[in-house]
């Protein structure tokens, strides 16, 4: 069956850095739009950036220039490097896999950023 699972999660300091892995399984992944949602608490879930199978990405404004997300095919894997974390990024991150209507998610990962 399909599988995402989120790694990297974790508590940092303002300022700080961290990277989220997603590995996924069960999936075709190179054909897949990857991307990385974030839920914070009573708020909706967001797309935060996404990398289609070409390679093209996608961000939010709010974090152009700290995030960056990346993949690697032959790994089945996705990752979200951030770096300047701040207080507002403190959210559920959600990994994807969407093709053709299809969505696929991941577990979800804790990022607290603590100011």
């Amino acid at each position: 069956q399909v599988q995402l699972v989120e790694s990297g999660g974790g508590s940092v300091q303002a300022g700080g850095s961290l990277r989220l892995s997603c590995a996924g399984s069960g999936i075709t992944f190179a054909a897949y739009t990857m991307a990385w949602y974030r839920q914070a608490p009573g708020k909706k879930r967001e797309l935060v950036a996404s990398i289609t199978p070409s390679t093209g990405t996608n961000y939010i404004d709010s974090v152009k220039g700290r995030y960056t997300i990346s993949r690697d095919n032959a790994k089945n894997t996705a990752y979200l490097q951030m770096i300047s974390l701040r207080s507002e990024d403190t959210a559920v991150y959600y990994c994807n896999a969407h093709i053709a209507g299809v969505d696929f998610w991941g577990q979800g990962t804790q990022v607290t950023v603590s100011s």
